[in-house]
């Protein structure tokens, strides 16, 4: 006999993965198991919820209906059988996963974080520092932090600050080279280090503002994040590109020296973000407003 909420539980969490053995993970049973649910509950409705293939899985035009109807059913009897006492740390348990740009004090941030989540033993945080730019379907990303203006009308944003970039060399490198009069100066006669983007496999363009911007075409350094330029432009090895968190720690000790201050430079926009979806759980909610508190302090 269908087990009729387990089965809508099973339907759920496969429409979130899109994925039976990622679903066998997350419920702890095996893949079969999974397999063998979804056929009774498509039998029992007479209609197919998933259309598959060998490489993937998507939900039908009936299973998209079906969905948020199944999850305000799942959502609402989980709460009337839960003492009330126990339901908070109930809806705090799971994962959630966070990926992040390599931030400034980000080891600061995510010892916050996990201070403040001390009270909720079950809840599991998925951290990852990623320089490739990921699908938040494909990849089940809860929340995100961006650099850039956010394209995806299906994400719910907050805007924590912003960061501007900045060209820096070192004073035994100036010593050196001297300081450059202009851009087109700069890019035929000085040397310059490029960050590899790891999204397309080119070098990251030195975008100084909408009419200005440049890609390196024979760098002297390759790095595969900003703070590799960092350091072969402390170095005395290259001038570098760099996001201002990253660069004026150094600019106020003396070991790195801004060159062409003057041209105006873009201020890109950092966010938080999470997914839309029919229904948010409560763990993801209260951890995206938590780490949203802590980034505005930090990007005051």
């Amino acid at each position: 006999m269908l087990n009729k909420l387990e089965a809508l539980k099973v339907f759920c969490t496969t429409a979130e993965t899109m994925q039976f053995r990622e679903t066998a993970n997350r419920l702890a049973v095996s893949p079969p198991v999974i397999t063998r649910i979804i056929a009774e509950l498509e039998q029992h409705l007479g209609e197919p919820l998933f259309q598959r293939n060998t490489r993937q899985i998507r939900l039908t035009d009936f299973g998209e209906q079906f969905l948020p109807q199944a999850q305000q059913l799942l959502e609402e009897s989980e709460r009337l059988f839960t003492p009330a006492k126990h339901r908070h740390l109930d809806e705090m348990g799971g994962l959630v996963r966070v990926t992040v740009p390599e931030l400034p004090e980000q080891e600061a941030i995510l010892a916050e974080l996990l201070a403040g989540l001390k009270p909720y033993p079950n809840l599991i945080i998925d951290w990852r520092v990623d320089t490739v730019r990921l699908n938040v379907v494909e990849a089940q990303i809860d929340i995100g932090i961006r650099i850039g203006n956010l394209a995806d009308s299906r994400l719910i944003a907050r805007r924590v600050g912003a960061v501007s970039e900045k060209i820096v060399a070192s004073p035994s490198l100036l010593a050196q080279t001297g300081v450059p009069h202009d851009l087109e100066q700069l890019q035929k006669q000085f040397p310059l280090s490029a960050a590899l983007d790891a999204n397309s496999g080119r070098f990251w363009a030195w975008y100084l503002n909408q009419d200005l911007q440049f890609t390196p075409r024979k760098p002297r350094f390759i790095g595969s994040n900003m703070y590799n330029n960092l350091q072969a432009a402390r170095c005395g090895i290259a001038f570098a590109h760099l996001l201002d968190w990253v660069c004026d720690p150094y600019i106020a000790n003396g070991e790195l020296e801004e060159v062409l201050a003057q041209i105006p430079k873009i201020r890109w926009p950092v966010y938080l973000y999470r997914p839309q979806r029919t229904v948010t759980p409560t763990r993801v909610k209260v951890v995206f407003d938590m780490l949203l508190e802590i980034l505005q302090k930090y990007f005051k």
